[in-house]
Order: structure tokens, then C-alpha cells, then sequence
């Protein structure tokens, strides 16, 4: 390859590299850091719908996708991304620093405060969406929920000691997301299957 080639190549390279930066510093600031949590949450949580969806067409458990229920696990995921953009920013106001004690509190109370509070959401959203009553909303709560609470516990604690211990604010949602990928196709498992 020529010498001009090579250098038009890493021109290239360059600019693209700086227009991802760009595009990342945008998306993490203080400006647009809530359409970006709120943004990642609805593609994951639609990806884990889709990939349940389909996990389930391949073992002949289902005929065909569903999109309305794909398009309400997104909207649901909308809902819990902003929940989680406010109580990180709340719970990281409160208690600042990364001591091991302070970590271990907010794991506790992301437990039993915030897990709670995801999955209450979860299942008012996606009843709403389904034009179920209150009564069968509450039903379903009452029949499904532990499985995605005691599931929490499974993955979370060790999950949010290195989200907590590790990253800044503004990245815990983007990783709570990406863990969540796998959660969110067992929680489209539960919500979907008797």
C-alpha cells in the first residue's frame, strides 16, 4: 500500500474515533445523561424480549414474534431506566465515596428498597400496556414477582458491588443495563410463561 494511502487510512480512522468520542461525551453529560439511560434501557430490554421471543419460537413454544409484546418490554425497560438514573444520582448524593462499608449499604438498600420498587414498576407498566385491571395486575404481582426478587438476589449483590465500587454515576445504569441483558430475558421468561 502506498505511503498516502496509509495516511488517508489513519485520517480516516482518526476522525471517526473522534466523532465516537464526541458522540460519548455528549450522551454521558449532565445534559443528555437521562435520554441516554432511558435510551439504553428501552434497546436492552427490547433485545431481551427478542431474544426470549425467539428462544421460545425455536423450542416450538410460541408460533411467531409477538412485536406488541416486544414494543411494551421496551416501554416497560423506558420506565425502569429512569428509575435507576434517579436513584443512582439520589443514592450516590447521599452516600458519597467507595469505602467497602458504603458500598455494602447501598447494595443493601438497592436490595430492599430499589429491587422491590424495579420490579413493582415492571409489572404495573406492562399491566397497563396490556389493558389488564388492577386486580389482575395485582394477581400477577402476587404470583410472580418473588421469582424475579429472589432471582435479584442471585445477580445483583455481586453485580452492583463492582458497579457501585467501580464506576462512576454516570456509567452505572449503561452497565446495569448490560448485566441486565440476561435478566431481562428471564424476566420476559416469567412474565410470559404460566
Amino acid at each position: 500500500m502506498a505511503p498516502a494511502s496509509i495516511l488517508a487510512l489513519r485520517s480516516a480512522a482518526l476522525k471517526s474515533f473522534d466523532f465516537v468520542r464526541e458522540i460519548h461525551k455528549r450522551a454521558f453529560s449532565n445534559k443528555f445523561l437521562l435520554i441516554t439511560n432511558v435510551s439504553i434501557s428501552l434497546g436492552l430490554s427490547t433485545a431481551g424480549d427478542l431474544l426470549e421471543q425467539h428462544y421460545e419460537i425455536y423450542r416450538g413454544d410460541i408460533k411467531e414474534w409477538d412485536q406488541r409484546r416486544t414494543a411494551n418490554m421496551g416501554i416497560s425497560g423506558m420506565g425502569v431506566g429512569a428509575i435507576c438514573h434517579y436513584w443512582y444520582k439520589f443514592l450516590d448524593s447521599r452516600m458519597p465515596g467507595r469505602t467497602i462499608g458504603i458500598v455494602m449499604k447501598k447494595i443493601v438498600l438497592d436490595q430492599f428498597i430499589c429491587s422491590p420498587l424495579y420490579i413493582s414498576a415492571f409489572f404495573l407498566t406492562m399491566g397497563a400496556l396490556e389493558d389488564k385491571s388492577l386486580k389482575e395486575t395485582w394477581q400477577e404481582m402476587k404470583d410472580k414477582a418473588w421469582k424475579l426478587y429472589a432471582a435479584e438476589w442471585m445477580v445483583w449483590p455481586p453485580a452492583q458491588f463492582i458497579n457501585f465500587y467501580c464506576l462512576p454515576t454516570r456509567y452505572r445504569v449503561v452497565y446495569d443495563n448490560v448485566i441486565s441483558l440476561g435478566y431481562d430475558v428471564y424476566t420476559s421468561q416469567v412474565k410470559h410463561n404460566d
